[in-house]
C-alpha cells in the first residue's frame, strides 16, 4: 500500500470517525434529548456505516458481499430519516406518526434480502449482475426522492415565514437545513457520477463526505442547531409584544434617553424583562443595548449627513443620541458602520 492510499484512507475514515462522535454526541452526551437530535443522530451513523463499506471494499480485500448489500440497504434508512428530522425541525410538537414507520419497508425487506446472500450465489450467478443493477438505480432514486420531498417541505415553510417575520431562531433553522440538504445532494452526486462509467473514483464518495461532515458540523454548531428544533415555530403572542416594545422605543423614540434600560420597559409594558429580552432577541435580532444603539446610530448618520452637518460635533451628536460617553458612542458607531463618526463625516 503507497503513501496516497494511506493518505485516503486516513482521510476518510477521519470523517467517518467524526460523524461517528458526533451522532454520539447528539444521541448519547448531549444534556437536551431532542427527537430531532436523535434523528440527525441517527443520520450520521447509518451513513457512517454506508461510508465505512465504502472504505473497505476500496481498500480491503474480498469484502464479504453480505456486507456490501448491507451497506446500500442502509441508505433506505438515509431518506426516510432525513425528511422526518426536518419536519421535526419545522413543526412544533412533532411526534413521529406510526404510520410513518412504513416508509422503513424498503430497508427491511432489502436488509433481510441482504442476510441471504452468498459469495459463491454472488460470484458465480448471472441473474446477480441485474438484481444488483436493479438495486442500485432503486435505492438511489429512492434517497433522490427523499431528498427532494425534504428540500420541497423545507421550501414551504420558508413560503410561510419570509424572512421580514422570522424570528433569529426561526432565521437559524432555515439556514442550516439548506446547508444540510445540500450536503446529501453532494453526497449522492458523487456516487451516482461513479455508478456512471466511473465518472470519478469511488474512493472520492468517502473523502467527499468526510469533507462534507466536517463542513456541516462546524455550520450546525455556528447556527446552533443542536439547540433548536420545531418548537420555534410554535404559535404565540410574541410578535405582539415586539410590536408594543416597538412603539415605545421606535415609534415614542425612547431609544433617544439616556436612561431606557429593560426595567424601564418592565414598568411600562407590565411584562417581566426577562420576556422583553427575549422578544427582542429573537424578532429583532439583536441584544437589548445593540437593539437601542442600531437606531440612535440611525438619527445619529441623519445628522452628519445633514448640508449643515459641521454645526454639530461628534460630542453633542453623541450625548443627544443617549450616549452616556463619546466613546461608546464611536464603539457603537464603528460597530455597526464599520467606521468612526468623524471618518463617516468625511466621506459625505
Amino acid at each position: 500500500m503507497d503513501f496516497l492510499e494511506i493518505l485516503l484512507i486516513i482521510v476518510s475514515s477521519a470523517g467517518l470517525l467524526h460523524g461517528v462522535l458526533f451522532a454520539a454526541y447528539l444521541c448519547v452526551f448531549k444534556k437536551k434529548k431532542t427527537i430531532t437530535n436523535l434523528f440527525l443522530g441517527l443520520l450520521l451513523v447509518f451513513m457512517a456505516f454506508r461510508i465505512g463499506k465504502s472504505v473497505m471494499l476500496n481498500f480491503g480485500d474480498g469484502l464479504e458481499p453480505i456486507f456490501v448489500f448491507m451497506g446500500l440497504a442502509l441508505l433506505l434508512l438515509i431518506g426516510p430519516l432525513l425528511r422526518w428530522y426536518v419536519l421535526g425541525m419545522t413543526r412544533p410538537n412533532f411526534n413521529l406518526p406510526k404510520s410513518y414507520y412504513y416508509e422503513l419497508i424498503p430497508f427491511v425487506l432489502i436488509f433481510i434480502g441482504s442476510l441471504f446472500v452468498t459469495k459463491e450465489w454472488y460470484e458465480n450467478s448471472k441473474v446477480v449482475i441485474i438484481i444488483f443493477a436493479s438495486g442500485l438505480i432503486f435505492i438511489y432514486l429512492h434517497l433522490a426522492f427523499y431528498i427532494t420531498l425534504s428540500w420541497l417541505t423545507m421550501k414551504k415553510v420558508k413560503q410561510r415565514y419570509p424572512k421580514t417575520s422570522q424570528t433569529k431562531s426561526q432565521k437559524a433553522i432555515l439556514d442550516w437545513l439548506p446547508l444540510l440538504i445540500a450536503g446529501f445532494v453532494v453526497i449522492w452526486a458523487t456516487y451516482v457520477l461513479n455508478i456512471l462509467d466511473d465518472t470519478i473514483p469511488y474512493v472520492i464518495g468517502p473523502i467527499v463526505y468526510s469533507l462534507t461532515i466536517y463542513f456541516l458540523s462546524y455550520k450546525a454548531f455556528q447556527l446552533k442547531a443542536t439547540e433548536l428544533d420545531g418548537s420555534m415555530f410554535k404559535a404565540n403572542n410574541d410578535h405582539v409584544l415586539f410590536d408594543e416594545i416597538n412603539a415605545l422605543i421606535v415609534g415614542e423614540k425612547l431609544y433617544l434617553e439616556p436612561d431606557v434600560s429593560l426595567s424601564k420597559l418592565n414598568k411600562r409594558l407590565g411584562k417581566s424583562t426577562q420576556s422583553i429580552s427575549s422578544v427582542i432577541n429573537q424578532y429583532g435580532r439583536r441584544n437589548f443595548n445593540d437593539y437601542i444603539n442600531y437606531y440612535r446610530i440611525q438619527d445619529a448618520k441623519a445628522l452628519l449627513s445633514k448640508g449643515e452637518s459641521e454645526k454639530y460635533t461628534i460630542s453633542s451628536i453623541a450625548f443627544d443620541m443617549g450616549f452616556s460617553s463619546l466613546s461608546s458612542f464611536n464603539s457603537a458607531f464603528k460597530k455597526f458602520e464599520g467606521t468612526t463618526p468623524s471618518a463617516y463625516r468625511k466621506t459625505l
